[in-house]
């Protein structure tokens, strides 16, 4: 049985400084790789050396919606960014209307930018989107997303939501959040996503799953996420595990390599 953390960041500084510790833990709880995620371009060089230092890490290149006051990434600076043996995915890119307010055209246009690159670099997306489903899957459907297909990453929207971003070719990834006591809209969806298009994540370091919820998060308590959503299907955690360890690399296909 094997576990893959399809979402963390363990480059930042608090995790950075415990990496080869947190190696050991990931293989105390048979958490085989990990999926480090890039949030903005300054910060990507510690993604890539991640990745570069341990064989287990993969890398992607993106900049989150909630970095407001950063250099705006042109479709060709991904798409050569992306070029890194490494970098398995295009993102995490996508709407976020929780945080900001005013005019954010300037998110939307963001969005685009990443999904052309991944259409150009022919890599998939991880794709953030908080109180803003609907535009989230509007731009998927008008820049072609399908193409590429993705990630739903800590998917925390309704059963709706997450048909309409399976019907364009799209996983769904569950974090820590699903095992909260109160996440009962949550729990429904995982109980109904297809086994074929899940995937599970910690999204360290936030959001550790329950028993530990409020302490550092880390990717080898990706297992309690995977333990929860087979009590919540009544099935062993096995299959979870089998299934969300072979989508890791249907979708992330630059990892088998």
């Amino acid at each position: 049985m094997q576990f893959i953390d399809s979402h963390c960041h363990i480059n930042f500084p608090e995790l950075a400084a415990q990496a080869d510790q947190l190696q050991q833990q990931m293989a105390q709880n048979q958490v085989t790789h990990a999926l480090c995620v890039s949030v903005n371009l300054p910060e990507l060089p510690s993604v890539l050396a991640m990745a570069e230092r341990y064989g287990n890490v993969y890398a992607s290149v993106g900049v989150h919606p909630d970095y407001e006051d950063t250099a705006e990434p042109s479709v060709e600076q991904l798409v050569e960014l992306a070029r890194h043996p490494r970098c398995v995915a295009i993102g995490e890119t996508g709407l976020d209307y929780y945080r900001l307010e005013g005019d954010l055209e300037w998110q939307r246009e963001r969005f685009r930018t990443h999904i052309r690159a991944a259409r150009q670099s022919k890599l998939p997306l991880i794709i953030h989107t908080r109180s803003a489903a609907d535009d989230t899957l509007r731009i998927m459907r008008e820049e072609q997303a399908a193409d590429v297909g993705g990630v739903m990453h800590c998917f925390t929207e309704s059963w709706a939501v997450a048909e309409a971003a399976i019907e364009q070719n799209f996983y769904i990834s569950f974090s820590g959040i699903v095992t909260f006591k109160n996440a009962v809209e949550l729990k429904d969806v995982a109980r109904r996503v297809p086994l074929e298009r899940m995937l599970i994540e910690t999204d360290a370091p936030y959001l550790a799953p329950v028993p530990f919820r409020g302490k550092m998060n880390h990717p080898a308590l990706v297992r309690h996420v995977a333990e929860h959503i087979a009590d919540l299907r009544g099935v062993s955690v096995e299959s979870i595990a089998q299934a969300t360890t072979d989508n890791f690399y249907r979708l992330f296909q630059r990892a088998q390599h």
